[in-house]
């Protein structure tokens, strides 16, 4: 067999007893690929999505709060990449959940939401002493389901039993990963391609190959998937092709689920990397473009919305304070506004009827005790492409 033979881009199939049944289990080849990526008739995809990331990253230098446009962003990519693995929890939830604003106990799902943002938040702070690595991998894995449903899937370990993809039963899985006794070696050939350069790959083709050589190997019980898209902004904020996490895929992962998940099965049958680093390069081009327009028009509305104020507000002073902390979180309670201000209870309520006066916020429980006002066009610009999957689909 040749360095040309494509059949060396293809992976092997071992037999393995899982639960009284012989299935065969798939085992990728290790990264890079051979024969290597035509990188060629990927440049044009390539230069696209390199100048959206330069842009998105152009813009949030001039963002007067940065901190707080990758907060919400943040908590954006949890809702989506967790309706791709089946929960119905809006992003509405999720900040409302955060902010105490629901009475009770909060639901599963919106729980599953919660850790994903403190898993990604932690693997992005523990870079600053730890390498892109299988044990941050892990720790990212175990704070992803240290509640929740995924509670009893070992959280922050590699699995050591099998796992399928599809199907009721490994028998008539879709896909089944590979068995326990290879995951070692292929988990160690996954951690060298993140740090080798041997292959000069540009970062953006290799986070797309790490990508699918993750979710290929299925590392672990539960998460697989929210921990490889992850994988992916991680990658690209080590290697400084982004400054700032703000290259989240889900929504266009959860646009094109159909393509999506028959690219990946294609590059473990019939090694087609190219058609799949394609599709990966356009969503990241898409993704950034998003961004950048959301962006710029959070940045014209938090604008335009202080001049009203400034002009218009009998109390511009307190308005123009509680306004500022809903740029932070588009839903807030009457007592948290005078506990974050300062201000006294009447002094925080006239200008919250001020406010909704003008049509900036609006209360949304009904209440006379206990109000939450929420701001509404902020929340939208936020929410696109946010609602629920459809049951079924």
């Amino acid at each position: 067999m040749t360095d040309s033979d494509p059949d060396l881009r293809l992976g092997r199939y071992v037999a393995t007893p899982v639960g009284g049944e012989n299935v065969r289990a798939f085992v990728p080849p290790p990264l890079p690929p051979t024969p290597p990526v035509d990188v060629l008739a990927l440049l044009d995809r390539l230069s696209l999505a390199e100048r959206a990331l330069g842009r998105l990253d152009g813009i949030t230098m001039l963002l007067p709060r940065q901190e707080l446009f990758l907060y919400m962003y943040v908590r954006k990519e949890a809702v989506l990449s967790s309706q791709i693995e089946g929960t119905q929890s809006t992003l509405s939830d999720l900040l409302r959940f955060e902010t105490e604003a629901r009475a009770g106990e909060p639901i599963d799902e919106i729980r599953e939401v919660s850790n994903y943002v403190d898993a990604m938040m932690y693997g992005l702070e523990r870079l600053a002493d730890l390498p892109l690595s299988l044990r941050l991998i892990r720790e990212m894995h175990g704070r992803l389901l240290k509640s929740g449903r995924g509670g009893t899937k070992d959280p922050g370990e590699f699995r050591r039993s099998q796992n399928w993809i599809g199907g009721s039963r490994p028998g008539n899985a879709l896909y089944v990963p590979p068995p326990v006794t290879e995951l070692d070696a292929c988990l160690e050939a996954l951690e060298h391609f993140i740090h080798e350069d041997e292959s000069r790959l540009p970062a953006l083709i290799k986070a797309g190959l790490l990508h699918v050589q993750f979710e290929t190997i299925h590392p672990f019980l539960d998460g697989n998937g929210r921990i490889g898209r992850l994988l992916v902004t991680l990658y690209l904020c080590v290697n400084g092709v982004l400054r700032k996490p703000l290259l989240y895929l889900s929504l266009y992962l959860k646009t094109h689920r159909g393509d999506y998940y028959r690219l990946l099965q294609e590059v473990r049958e019939h090694g087609a990397w190219e058609a799949w680093l394609d599709f990966f390069l356009a969503g990241v081009a898409e993704t950034a473009n998003q961004a950048f327009e959301a962006a710029t028009r959070i940045v014209d509305l938090f604008k335009e919305d202080r001049e009203r104020i400034t002009n218009e507000s009998d109390r511009a002073g307190s308005a123009l304070r509680i306004h500022e902390l809903f740029q932070q979180n588009p839903f807030l309670s009457s007592n948290q506004l005078v506990e974050k201000t300062g201000l006294s209870a009447p002094t925080v309520n006239a200008a919250l009827a001020e406010l909704e006066k003008m049509g900036i916020v609006e209360e949304i429980t009904g209440r006379k005790r206990g109000r939450v006002f929420s701001y509404q066009r902020y929340l939208a610009i936020l929410s696109e492409g946010t609602d629920p999957l459809p049951a079924g689909s």
